[in-house]
């Protein structure tokens, strides 16, 4: 059986390579971007069975990024992270199509949970 495959986009070092070092020894393939642009680049290039993303990037925001990919893999899950959480971005954010929204910063548990909730296909949407 193949790895699930994991795209983390975020614009901070730190977000990045914490979730590679709390998804790879879980058994999961994790690439990652520091953008919103090369996000979607990977995307076009891979398949990927979750996606984390950032919400305030520089470049393209995560719901924009969230808009896209939801455009091209209307099946895709979507994970939202932030540290600027507000009940109206998670309705919008899950209005738009994610399938959970956590915020920064999370803990690795927070993190594996909302990845196999994704997974496992008992999202909240």
């Amino acid at each position: 059986m193949n790895k699930p495959r994991i795209l983390v986009i975020d614009d901070e070092d730190i977000v990045r390579i914490s979730c590679r070092k709390c998804l790879v020894p879980e058994g999961y393939e994790v690439d990652v971007a520091a953008s919103g642009v090369e996000g979607m680049r990977l995307l076009d290039n891979n398949s990927y069975d979750v996606v984390l993303t950032d919400l305030k990037m520089p470049d393209m925001d995560g719901m924009e990024v969230l808009t896209k990919i939801k455009q091209r893999l209307p099946e895709a899950k979507v994970i939202i992270i932030t540290g600027y959480g507000t009940v109206e971005t998670a309705v919008k954010a899950l209005k738009l199509g994610a399938l959970n929204y956590i915020e920064k910063p999370f803990t690795p548990d927070d993190l594996l949970a909302a990845v196999k909730e994704a997974l496992d296909g008992s999202g909240r949407c």
